[in-house]
């Protein structure tokens, strides 16, 4: 796959996944803040553009494993899988953590107060991710099936309260920058999840959870940001 330099982070993720590893490994956000180019990120952050390009063309030379192609998927599918992998993972991990967060806090937190903060961090996180997913779930997500099922039939559909389903998508998109920025300075603070020398099993094992949530998150926000939501405001225009 020929990667131009101008193309945004998000986009190119879209189109292989296994380009998200390598922008991974180089700490280049490719959900959150997925709309930047490759010229934008390397600028940033001192990356050498030439040799990020020939590891991505590297990872995607291979034609015969390049995983799922969630674009080519209908909407409403995208949709169910979204909520079925990613929102039933975020609903199920969060009481775990927030659970060895506080006995972390309990044991640990005199000899590492970085962990209240991590805690604070993470439990807000918690309850913004759970009240974003709930109006996914209960507005957005239904309104774009319900156009995916009008596009089928051929049939009309009415305008909802919200006027365009770009408006929506934008909150979404702001509150996963939110998102974003705040796993950042938990990445920052658990010094990129490395436990302390005197962590205990409970402490490696909440700092694993961190991580593997996180990347989860990363997932999760991609097959949003950068192709259901996209599509849906394409999906829109043959409506209105």
């Amino acid at each position: 796959m020929v990667i131009d330099s101008n193309k945004t982070v998000g986009t190119i993720v879209a189109d292989d996944y296994r380009t998200a590893g390598v922008f991974s490994q180089l700490g280049i956000d490719f959900c959150c803040k997925g709309n930047r180019t490759i010229d934008e990120v390397c600028a940033k952050k001192g990356i050498d553009k030439f040799a990020l390009l020939d590891e991505l063309e590297r990872v995607t030379s291979n034609n015969n494993n390049q995983g799922i192609d969630f674009k080519s998927w209908e909407l409403d599918l995208l949709i169910d899988y979204i909520e079925k992998k990613h929102h039933r993972y975020v609903e199920d991990k969060i009481p775990q953590l927030l659970s060895f967060l506080i006995k972390l806090e309990q044991v640990h937190g005199a000899q590492h107060p970085e962990l209240f903060e991590i805690k604070k961090l993470f439990k807000r996180s918690a309850d913004e991710l759970t009240q974003h997913m709930k109006k996914e779930e209960l507005i957005l997500f239904p309104f774009i099936k319900k156009m995916v099922e009008a596009n089928r039939n051929n049939s009309p559909i009415n305008i909802p309260g919200f006027g365009s389903v770009a408006n929506p998508i934008a909150m979404m998109m702001e509150e996963h920058e939110n998102e974003g920025e705040r796993f950042e300075k938990i990445v920052e603070l658990s010094n990129n999840y490395t436990p302390p020398a005197d962590a205990c099993n409970t402490y490696k094992v909440t700092y694993q959870m961190l991580q593997e949530f996180e990347a989860d998150l990363h997932a999760h926000i991609h097959l949003e940001n950068n192709i259901l939501f996209p599509s849906a405001v394409v999906l829109q225009d043959k409506f209105y």
